[in-house]
Parts: structure tokens; C-alpha cells; sequence
């Protein structure tokens, strides 16, 4: 079964996610576990988190759809001792807070090594992040996200992605989600069925498909390879329906969550709508 969803807010309290998700049609969805734009937040109480997991069951919501995203002020790789020690904390406490909630996965933005170390030591510096959290956690995967390789993000190959894995020691708890316009941005073909064909058979001989635990659905406003991180609406960027075509008819992406980051949450349910549609045996 494919499980397609969008991230949802979770304002006045994560407890409200669930429900969100239920009002756009979404069988899956993603969520800020505090807000993105701080380190740190007071504990959840006892009473959001029973009520998250109350309304997650009301509505039939599996935790292995459900799929934060973490802050965007974590840099796992960051060359500053400083911003490192804060982002590992604050990655930490988030994790702790889906162990609370019951989710089995978060998804997050590998690093960036801000000009000032290598692409290398960038990528060693966030496997030894991973390994620090996964040693004081348990239950709950960490998902890499591919990025456009924007600025001096790193993670925008298939290469870089394994490389951060193959220094994480738990590999059981480690896995891939990878966002459609990111991938696009970065150079890789996911509009001809030939170019989608070898993109993937590309993720499989390099990273592994048994890593790949999620996606995110997003058109892009930018060209395949400009390295620019521009979402934009389903069949309205440079990628346009047949990606998304071969997405939902492909039997690799079952049982993972799929998830909307388009920029107008208004449409979101006639999104999730379309995207089912394009299935050939629905």
C-alpha cells in the first residue's frame, strides 16, 4: 500500500498533528516534535503525550507513517565546537521526545561543513553524531535526507549518503529519506522513465534499498542540477507529473511514508487526491 501524506502542523501542541493529518485525507504524516525554529523546548507533559497517541490510534495512524522532521537549527556537522555540542544535544532531546511519543522515525538534514573544514571530515563528524545519539537512545531509526547540495550542505550524492553510513555502528537504526526535488536539484533524472530507472538502480548499488525508509514529495522550481532547494506544487516545477507517476506505481516505494512538503498547504488534499489517482491498479 502506498501511505501519502504532508507535513502538518502541530500548533498548540503535537497532540493536534494527528488530526490535521486526518482533516487533508493523509494516510501518513510529518511533524515538528517542538518548534523547528529553537534549540531546546520544556518537556512534553504527560497528558500531549497520551493525547497524540490517543488521537494517532482513533485515526488509524501506524507510528512507522509518522515522520518528524528535525529543527532546522541542527548542524550534525558542523566544524564549530560549540554549534556541534548544541546541535547533538538538541538532536538528542528530539529523539527522546518521539522514544516518549512512540514514533519509530525522525527524519533530518545531514550537516553542512560551512567552508571551514572538508566535505570529509564533515561527513565523518556526523556518522560520530549518530553514533553518540544512537548510544543514549533506543527505538527510533534516524532517516538521512538527500539534499540539493546547496551552499555547503553535504549529502546531495548517493555517495556521501553511504559514506555517513558506513561510520554509523548501529546500521539497524539508520536509514535514508529521500526528497524527490532535492534529488532533482542535484542532478539525478527522476522524469524519463530511463533517467528514474537508473537513479534508483544507482541508489541501490551505492547506498542499499533496504535504507531507503521514506520520501518526500516535492516538485521543483529549479533545474535538474542547479543545486538550488526550491519546492514547488506537484506538476508545477521542472519535474512535473511523470515523476511522480513512476512513484506511485513503483512497488519499491510501498509501506514507506510519502511525504508533502509542496509550499501551499492548501492544496494538500487535492495533492494527496492526484497522486493516489495516478495509480494504474487503484
Amino acid at each position: 500500500m502506498k501511505y501519502v501524506g504532508a507535513h502538518v502542523s502541530a500548533a498548540g501542541g503535537v497532540e493536534n498533528a494527528p488530526e490535521n493529518a486526518r482533516a487533508i485525507g493523509a494516510r501518513a504524516f510529518a511533524l515538528f516534535v517542538k518548534n523547528q525554529r529553537q534549540w531546546f523546548a520544556k518537556p512534553l507533559s504527560p497528558a500531549r503525550i497520551e493525547a497524540f497517541k490517543r488521537k494517532c490510534s482513533e485515526y488509524d495512524y501506524d507510528m512507522n507513517f509518522v515522520l518528524p522532521h528535525d529543527s532546522y537549527l541542527i548542524n550534525l556537522g558542523s566544524p564549530d565546537p560549540e554549534g556541534l555540542e548544541k546541535s547533538r544535544r538538541s538532536f538528542l532531546e528530539e529523539v527522546k521526545r518521539c522514544m516518549q511519543l512512540g514514533i519509530k522515525r525522525i527524519n533530518f538534514h545531514p550537516g553542512s561543513h560551512l567552508k571551514k573544514i572538508s566535505e570529509a571530515a564533515c561527513l565523518a563528524t556526523i556518522s560520530e553524531s549518530l553514533n553518540l545519539i544512537l548510544s543514549e537512545t533506543q527505538g527510533v531509526t534516524l532517516l538521512i535526507e538527500n539534499t540539493a547540495g546547496q551552499g555547503s550542505n553535504v549529502g546531495y550524492r548517493f555517495e556521501l549518503l553511504a559514506r555517513i553510513i558506513e561510520g554509523v555502528e548501529d546500521k539497524t537504526r539508520i536509514g535514508v529519506c529521500i526528497d524527490t526535488c532535492h534529488a532533482f536539484a542535484a542532478g539525478y533524472d527522476l522524469v524519463s522513465a530511463q533517467g528514474y530507472a537508473q537513479t534508483w538502480r544507482t541508489f541501490d548499488e551505492v547506498v542499499g534499498r533496504d535504507y531507503l525508509k521514506a520520501l518526500h514529495l516535492n516538485d521543483s522550481k529549479k533545474e535538474m542540477g542547479s543545486r538550488v532547494d526550491r519546492h514547488a506544487s506537484l506538476g508545477e516545477g521542472h519535474m512535473g507529473w511523470p515523476a511522480f507517476r513512476m512513484i506511485m506505481n513503483d512497488p519499491r516505494m510501498e509501506d514507506i511514508p510519502m511525504i508533502l512538503e509542496t509550499p501551499e498547504p492548501a492544496r494538500w488534499p487535492e495533492e494527496i487526491k492526484a497522486l493516489y489517482a495516478l495509480m494504474e491498479n487503484s
